[in-house]
């Protein structure tokens, strides 16, 4: 698990661009039935970024000891015509917001502790460390469908 804080920040600002290159590479058709394609893995990333992780940060920083239920957001349903490269782009607005929250706590808040309802009791570190293994599940998701992607 990465605990060094500017290691994690590292990961969490390059992952847009790395999501990016893979969904672009993509085939932009789901895997396989009842899976997700890159708009729709998208999609799910913009709601994660939007309703699970900014309040949780944010209990963190104001909060003595904050509980988080179990959150899985299915797909983003906003702007429902929207390409593949604007999805990519709110993505991308939406996690800057979220490494700016970061960037605004306080060493203090790298002590502090949560109770994760699957997870049980967790850092900073250890949240964020959930937030970049779910980062890194989408994008082998992607990459999945590359074997199938148009030349």
């Amino acid at each position: 698990m990465l605990r060094d804080p500017l290691l994690v920040r590292e990961r969490l600002a390059t992952f847009p661009v790395r999501l990016a290159t893979a969904a672009r590479c993509a085939s932009p058709d789901a895997p396989a039935p009842g899976e997700w394609g890159p708009s729709d893995i998208v999609r799910h990333l913009i709601a994660v970024e939007r309703e699970v992780w900014p309040p949780r940060l944010s209990q963190l920083a104001s909060e003595a000891e904050p509980y988080w239920a179990w959150t899985e957001p299915g797909p983003w349903t906003g702007e429902p015509d929207a390409s593949l490269d604007r999805l990519l782009e709110i993505f991308r607005s939406d996690r800057a917001s979220t490494l700016a929250l970061l960037d605004a706590l306080g060493p203090e808040v790298w002590d502090r502790r949560g109770i994760h309802e699957t997870f049980g009791e967790l850092d900073l570190a250890g949240l964020l460390a959930i937030l970049v293994d779910h980062d890194d599940e989408h994008l082998a998701s992607v990459g999945a469908g590359q074997a199938d992607a148009p030349e």
